[in-house]
């Protein structure tokens, strides 16, 4: 039996761009890197153009507005990305917190979730005081926490999951580069 495509039910457009999502310390600024250099893509950091456009950091943006204004800004930085071309995007580790960002994220390209375990990810975060959601007495136990609660919204947003546990910021480059050629061929 032939059906027709429903075209009520087409997927939007995909840029060719590959969106890296995932908790903090996940590597998905240094992957990212790594996998433009690769392609020969640009690379951007969301969490970067949001300070270049507030000319403040991070946690200073969370002292005056909170994380709903943090948020707010992480939308438009997403946004400003709309029709872009051969970009790498990472993320912060909460965007996918916002629903409305998950079909943009989709908009934007090939998405790819880099994952690893909470322990791994506290060792590579535990040192870094610029992250306000660790500002705690128990920075493992708040990542666990996001993990658990954002990991629904990481599924959703995610075309493929990569657990970069074991593996060298050259092979999830190398996998992330391949994976989204096929992507790209797929859907034009």
């Amino acid at each position: 039996m032939n059906q027709e495509p429903n075209p009520q039910k087409a997927e939007p457009t995909r840029g060719l761009n590959i969106v890296l999502v995932g908790l903090m310390g996940c590597g998905k600024t240094t992957v990212g890197r790594h996998v433009a250099q690769m392609l020969g893509f640009e690379f951007v950091d969301t969490d970067q153009m949001i300070v270049e456009a507030a000319r403040k950091t991070i946690p200073a943006i969370f002292a005056k507005e909170g994380e709903a204004g943090f948020r707010k800004r992480e939308r438009a930085a997403l946004s400003a990305l709309k029709g872009k071309r051969g970009f790498v995007i990472a993320t912060g580790g909460g965007i996918v917190t916002q629903p409305e960002n998950l079909p943009l994220l989709k908009e934007l390209g090939f998405v790819v979730w880099l994952s690893a375990d909470v322990s791994i990810l506290y060792r590579r975060t535990s040192a870094n005081q610029d992250r306000p959601l660790l500002r705690n007495d128990d920075p493992e136990g708040t990542l666990r926490k996001l993990y658990d609660e954002r990991k629904p919204a990481y599924t959703a947003a995610a075309d493929m999951k990569i657990k970069t546990d074991d593996l060298s910021v050259q092979d999830v480059a190398y996998g992330i580069s391949e994976s989204a050629k096929i992507h790209f061929r797929q859907h034009g």
